[in-house]
């Protein structure tokens, strides 16, 4: 079914009905695009009962943990609903050492991993990989392919401890996976989990936005790097009107981070400790936006491998095709015009012919 542009009028397929832009009005014309496509995340948070923006009271309790740096007045709810203030003071509901708000299970290896053509994991037969799946998330991606971590938020189960975490390790557990939603939203929980882990010779990594502080980063890094794991980054889109539009949030935090994690590409570059992403999004991210993106990560390194990410409808965005054979073929060739030696497609049963 074809959808309209609300800023120039066209009419197409490509176009999300739910967003009413298209990716040329977003890139070209961000001041009359992006009040529109903040509208829109605004309902959809508040119709899934999540606070429509990041609360900015002015004598709000500060939470730096990410990009988002909530101010929350008394009451009030952080963006990724596990911060609030009571009493003059910032409250972690959750997210931290005593309480995390996720579900994990033991995957075995080799899995579908978005790394799995370059780590090690993928040559462990018969062992798993710790899937730590986070509650919560500091975007709002409306074609989330991971949508139902927000069942985790609303629910506020229990929670686990990051020891009670690191206590699910067993002999055949080879490494562990931080994802979710995205654990920058419980960084200190992960963090916690995560040295315990390691402690135990479990191989660190983590699939992320790379909104978190960067010092938190480069905490999380520094495992990964002693381990033998990787930071596998998402990088949904470079146009940062495009990054508003699609998430709700900046992406400055997310280059910035990448880039700081990048610097230290060499100190050990076999298995590689940073890994790109991007998700092929029909009539969003498409070979242009993915040259972009390429030639921002061939100014860190060339080396750093990028994977290409097959689309399936979910989420708001289910009005969209999945993402063609031609349009992974066109994106990988940006890729490696753009710069890269080590491009890769990944979720390829999911291209449409």
């Amino acid at each position: 079914m074809d959808h309209l542009c609300a800023l120039c009028g066209s009419r197409g397929p490509l176009i999300s009905g739910t967003l009413g832009l298209c990716a040329g009005c977003i890139r070209n014309r961000p001041d009359q695009a992006l009040p529109v496509a903040q509208s829109v995340h605004a309902r959809v948070r508040c119709r899934l009962g999540q606070p429509p923006a990041p609360p900015q009271t002015e004598s709000g309790a500060h939470c730096s943990l990410c990009e988002r740096n909530c101010r929350i007045g008394e009451g009030e709810r952080g963006y990724c609903g596990l911060r609030t203030k009571r009493d003059s003071r910032l409250i972690h509901l959750a997210g931290i050492p005593p309480r995390g708000i996720l579900h994990w299970y033991r995957d075995p290896l080799p899995t579908n991993c978005v790394a799995d053509w370059v780590c090690v994991g993928s040559k462990q037969f018969g062992r798993h990989n710790l899937a730590v799946f986070y509650g919560s998330c500091t975007l709002n991606c409306l074609f989330c392919q991971n949508w139902h971590y927000r069942e985790l938020t609303a629910g506020h189960t229990r929670g686990i401890s990051a020891r009670e975490l690191s206590d699910a390790a067993v002999e055949e557990t080879f490494c562990v996976c931080f994802f979710g939603g995205d654990p920058a939203s419980q960084m200190l929980h992960a963090l916690a989990a995560a040295r315990l882990l390691a402690r135990d010779g479990v191989v660190v990594c983590w699939e992320t936005a790379g909104t978190s502080h960067p010092r938190l980063l480069d905490y999380a890094f520094e495992l990964s790097l002693e381990t033998g794991g990787c930071v596998k980054f998402d990088l949904k889109a470079h146009s940062e009107s495009l990054h508003i539009a699609l998430t709700g949030g900046s992406n400055q935090r997310t280059l910035e981070n990448f880039a700081r994690a990048a610097r230290r590409f060499e100190e050990r570059p076999h298995p590689p400790p940073v890994v790109a992403s991007t998700l092929l999004v029909p009539g969003y991210v498409d070979a242009a936006e993915v040259a972009r993106i390429a030639r921002f990560i061939t100014d860190q390194n060339p080396e750093i491998p990028y994977s290409l990410l097959g689309f399936a409808p979910q989420f708001m965005m289910t009005d969209l095709p999945r993402t063609s054979l031609r349009h992974a073929e066109e994106a990988v060739e940006a890729a490696r015009a753009g710069g890269l030696k080590n491009v890769h497609v990944g979720n390829r049963h999911l291209l449409a012919r």
